[in-house]
């Protein structure tokens, strides 16, 4: 039996990159799948691979910021699919700048859709969790957590989602619902791509240059965190929470 099979996992910002990545591998592994992004359109390609390769899916359109919005998304898929057993919160933007340059809606826009979009999904989804004793939250931090030039607003939003896991874990997990955040550094997706773009250099170079600084000498995949996620959502992590774990290739990048 697979490992998901008769879960219901949440991914949002899974049209693409990371977030597809996971929603590909939890509906693999048995789960039925709510692929979540600001653009449901965006989401077909995600739901058709995974429906062509025999797994369960169904796109939704929901701007994680909007409170309104994701409680009626949440409430949407449970009908749908009965259960909300796995949440992974991964929505994110980049409005990268040096701080002089940086303005407050480069700043507010990025707090708004990492703190206040994991805020209001988890809030979403614990509803459900708390009432069935069971669930599994996975947040996507980063490792410029730890700081990054040009990324003041970023590097902060995703600092403060690794206290929001560890709070949530204290809190949540009387009830059997685990948190762990996964804390990805350099991962090939349109976001690196961007930051290659953003500091003028060409993005194959870029990612040679970091792989030279890199102990594993090579750059990561979206399924290479996606492989974490998994993991930290299935029963196999189950006296695992409140963690966040770092997957930089054995370096911060």
């Amino acid at each position: 039996m697979a490992r998901f099979t008769g879960k219901v996992a949440v991914v949002t910002g899974a049209a693409r990159g990371i977030g597809a990545a996971t929603a590909k591998l939890l509906a693999r592994d048995g789960a039925a799948v709510a692929v979540l992004d600001m653009d449901e359109s965006s989401c077909h390609d995600v739901v058709s691979a995974i429906r062509e390769s025999g797994g369960t899916a169904e796109a939704f359109s929901c701007n994680v910021t909007d409170s309104a919005d994701v409680s009626k998304v949440f409430e949407q898929v449970a009908n749908r699919f009965s259960a909300v057993h796995i949440l992974v919160n991964n929505a994110g933007i980049i409005r990268d700048n040096l701080l002089f340059k940086m303005t407050e809606d480069d700043w507010d826009s990025v707090m708004n859709v990492h703190l206040r979009g994991a805020f209001l999904c988890s809030r979403a989804a614990q509803q459900y969790m708390v009432a069935q004793k069971y669930g599994k939250i996975v947040n996507t931090s980063s490792t410029s957590a730890l700081g990054n030039r040009g990324q003041a607003n970023y590097s902060t939003a995703k600092a403060g989602l690794q206290g929001f896991t560890k709070t949530l874990a204290i809190e949540l997990g009387p009830f059997g619902i685990c948190v762990n955040a996964v804390a990805p550094g350099f991962i090939v997706t349109d976001m690196t791509k961007e930051t290659s773009r953003r500091i003028g250099v060409d993005f194959d170079e870029n990612q040679r240059r970091a792989a030279e600084r890199i102990p594993l000498r090579r750059v990561g995949r979206p399924e290479d965190v996606a492989n974490v996620s998994a993991f930290l959502a299935s029963d196999d992590a189950s006296y695992v929470s409140g963690q966040v774990i770092y997957v930089h290739g054995g370096g911060f990048y």
